[in-house]
């Protein structure tokens, strides 16, 4: 019987330790999350298919409920943003769709309900005390936003992450955090990705967190886990 890669890649495990471990969730919102979202068109099957929503209330409810801190990474462009002179493919779609669009970075004009906002069905669990909401990331890591000085200030060292969409910003979070040291494991059905004529992101980022992350999670498993630290 011929090997797959899960039969020669090592599994090296991920403990949770409630002192130095946080969740981290990467654009939960509207124009990912829901179906009037302006990309639910590309990334709603995956959605929909992994339960991706009702996953993300999962986990923040364990976080909670076990006292893990819960950091939000989230994606916002302002009007300067809309004046780069250059971006790749996905930063010239996102751009001219307006996804994640807000009036000013102290403006929330027009904020609730829009793409930008928290998809509603984790709203509540999301404006919880046990939240960090940091500063916008603004094309798919967070090097241009503080999460890592926010963990970092905490003490945390270790990071269960799951958010939108699997093949951008979750990929981009665990290859910058991974990077700065920091152990992280991937919740893999609290993530999706878009599906394309000729490709589907999701399983093309699955691949990457298998060789990257220390441990690839399901809902349950990550759940169980925190509910026993």
């Amino acid at each position: 019987m011929s090997q797959t890669y899960d039969d020669i890649l090592p599994r090296p495990g991920f403990e949770i330790d409630p002192k130095r471990t946080a969740l981290v969730i990467t654009d939960p919102q509207r124009d990912f999350l829901s179906e009037d979202g302006v990309v639910w068109g590309v990334v709603g099957d995956s959605v929909t298919a992994n339960k991706t929503v009702d996953h993300l209330a999962d986990l923040l409810r364990a976080a909670h409920d076990a006292g893990i801190p819960v950091f939000v990474s989230p994606h916002y462009y302002y009007p300067h943003d809309h004046q780069w002179a250059f971006g790749g493919a996905l930063e010239k779609m996102m751009h001219a769709v307006g996804m994640f669009d807000r009036k000013g970075a102290l403006d929330t004009d027009g904020f609730a309900g829009s793409g930008a906002d928290w998809h509603e069905p984790l709203k509540a669990l999301i404006e919880h005390p046990n939240v960090t909401v940091a500063s916008p990331h603004k094309v798919y890591g967070p090097e241009s936003n503080d999460l890592v000085l926010q963990l970092r200030k905490r003490g945390i060292d270790k990071v269960i992450l799951a958010g939108m969409s699997a093949n951008l910003c979750v990929e981009a979070h665990l290859r910058e955090l991974t990077e700065q040291g920091f152990e992280v494991s991937v919740v893999k059905d609290a993530t999706a990705g878009a599906q394309l004529p000729g490709g589907d992101f999701y399983q093309a980022a699955l691949l990457n967190f298998r060789m990257i992350a220390s441990a690839l999670l399901s809902t349950d498993e990550a759940v169980e886990a925190m509910a026993s630290a």
